[in-house]
C-alpha cells in the first residue's frame, strides 16, 4: 500500500514525499488506520519495521488539522534509552518540516544546558514531549510540566522499557494524564508484564502482531550441549587464540552478567558489562567504549538485543538459552548486519534443552552442535523432552494471539 492511499494531510504527505518515502511497510499499512480512528492499540513489532513512522504519521495528522490547544503538550513519545529516543526525535524533525507541530526530547545527560533547554520546551507546552521515563519524572516532580492536556501517549519499545525497571516511572507518569486519552504501545515481544501493563493503561486495545521474522541467512549458528558449570571454560576455549573484535555475551540475568564479567576479566579479556542496575551516563560509556573498539567484548542481558547500531559485530554467545524464539532472533540479529558475516553460538545446559528444541523448531533446521572440548570433560546428550512443552507452547500462544491479525522487523 502507497501512503497516498491513507488519510493522510496533505503536509503528511508533502513530508513523506521530501524524505522519499512512498510504500507502506506491514506495521505503518495495518497501525495508521487504527490511530487516525482514535482507538487504543497494543502492535507487537521488532525494531527496524518502520514503527516509528506508525505513530509519528497519525499523531501528527491529527496535529497539524488544529483541533489541538495550543502551547501545551499534546503527545508523549515515552522510549527506554537515549539513543532511541534521539532516533525518534530525528524522525519527528523530518516528518514534522512542513507542519507547525513543535517537539522536544526528554533524556538524561551531564550537560547544564540541556537540561534548561529541556525545562524550556516543557514549560512552553511543545506539541511533542520524545522522553526517557526517568528524565521526564526529574522534570515533573520539579512542578512546571503539565500533562493534563496530553491526548496521545505512546510507548515505544515497552517490554524493553519494563526490563530496565521502568514500571514505576510510567505509572507514575501516567497519574499526571488525563484518562481520556489515546494510548499507543509498541513492543517486540508480549510477555505477562506487558500484558499486565497494557490492561492497567489502555482500553478495550485493538491487537496487531507481525509474525517473526526468521534469522538472516548469513549469520552461522551453532550450539554447544554442556552442563553450566563447563560454559564458562567453553568461553574461554573460544577466545584462547584470538578475540574478534567486537562480541556480545548475553546471559539470563544481571547477577549472572557481574559474575561473567569479572571471570572474563580474571583472564585479562577486555570486558564491559551491561545490565539495568547501571546509571544512564555509565550505559552510554560502556556503549561509546565498545563502539570504539577499546572494550571488545560486552555482557550484556536483554537490554541490548534490541535497538543496538553497530554493523560490525562478529560474534553473538547466548551463554544461556533466550526464553523464546523472538529473543532468540533479537538477539543473534545484532551480528551479520551491513553486509557483514556474522557467527551464533548458544550454550545449552541439560535444563535449557526443551527450550533450545522449540527455537530449533521455529526456525526449522537443526543448528549444528559443536563437541565441547575434551579438556572440560564428558557433556550431557542432547534428548530435550518436548512432547509437554511444545504442548504448554501452543496453548500459551492461543491464548497471546487470541485471532488477532498475526503478519510480519
Amino acid at each position: 500500500m502507497k501512503f497516498s492511499e491513507l488519510e493522510l494531510e496533505e503536509s503528511v504527505l508533502e513530508a513523506l514525499d521530501a524524505m522519499r518515502f512512498d510504500e507502506c511497510t506491514p506495521i505503518q499499512e495495518q497501525a495508521i488506520p487504527i490511530i487516525l480512528e482514535g482507538k487504543d492499540l497494543i502492535a507487537v513489532a521488532q525494531t527496524g519495521t518502520g514503527k516509528t513512522a506508525a505513530f509519528l504519521l497519525p499523531v501528527l495528522n491529527k496535529l497539524c488539522k488544529g483541533e489541538h490547544r495550543q502551547d501545551v503538550i499534546n503527545c508523549v513519545v515515552m522510549s527506554p534509552t537515549r539513543e532511541l529516543a534521539q532516533q525518534i526525535d530525528q524522525q519527528m524533525e523530518g516528518f514534522s518540516y512542513f507542519m507547525p507541530v513543535s517537539s522536544v526530547a526528554v533524556y538524561g545527560g551531564n550537560d547544564g544546558s540541556l537540561f534548561e533547554q529541556q525545562k524550556k520546551g516543557l514549560s512552553l507546552g511543545a506539541d511533542v514531549v520524545i522522553a526517557t521515563p526517568g528524565r521526564l519524572l526529574s522534570h515533573l516532580n520539579l512542578g512546571y510540566v503539565d500533562l493534563s492536556h496530553v491526548s496521545y501517549f505512546i510507548l515505544d519499545e515497552a517490554d524493553r522499557m519494563l526490563d530496565m525497571g521502568f514500571f514505576d516511572d510510567i505509572m507514575q507518569i501516567v497519574k499526571h494524564m488525563p484518562k481520556e486519552r489515546q494510548t499507543i504501545m509498541f513492543s517486540a515481544t508480549m510477555p505477562a508484564k506487558i500484558q499486565q501493563l497494557a490492561n492497567t493503561i489502555l482500553r478495550n486495545p485493538s491487537e496487531i502482531k507481525l509474525a517473526v521474522s526468521k534469522p538472516a541467512e548469513k549469520i552461522i549458528q551453532a550450539a554447544y550441549v554442556c552442563y553450566e558449570r563447563q560454559k564458562l571454560g567453553i568461553v574461554q576455549h573460544l577466545f584462547e587464540q584470538e578475540v574478534p573484535e567486537k562480541v556480545i555475551v548475553f546471559v539470563s540475568s544481571k547477577i549472572k552478567v557481574k559474575e561473567v564479567t569479572r571471570a572474563l576479566k580474571m583472564k585479562k579479556l577486555n570486558v564491559g558489562e551491561m545490565h539495568s542496575d547501571l546509571e544512564q551516563v555509565q550505559r552510554e560509556q560502556i556503549m561509546r567504549d565498545f563502539k570504539s573498539g577499546r572494550i571488545n567484548i560486552l555482557v550484556a542481558t536483554d537490554i541490548v538485543s534490541r535497538g543496538i547500531d553497530i554493523d560490525d559485530i562478529r560474534l553473538v554467545i547466548n551463554y544461556d538459552v533466550p526464553n523464546d524464539s523472538e529473543d532468540y532472533v533479537h538477539r543473534i540479529g545484532r551480528t551479520a548486519r551491513a553486509n557483514n558475516d556474522g557467527v551464533a553460538i548458544t550454550f545449552v545446559n541439560e535444563k535449557e534443552q526443551s527450550n533450545f528444541k522449540n527455537i530449533e523448531n521455529f526456525l526449522e533446521k537443526e543448528i549444528y552442535k559443536i563437541p565441547v572440548p575434551v579438556e572440560l570433560g564428558e557433556s550431557p546428550e542432547y534428548a530435550p523432552r518436548t512432547r509437554s512443552n511444545s504442548h504448554n507452547n501452543s496453548s500459551r500462544n492461543k491464548k497471546r494471539f487470541n485471532g488477532k491479525p498475526s503478519q510480519r522487523k
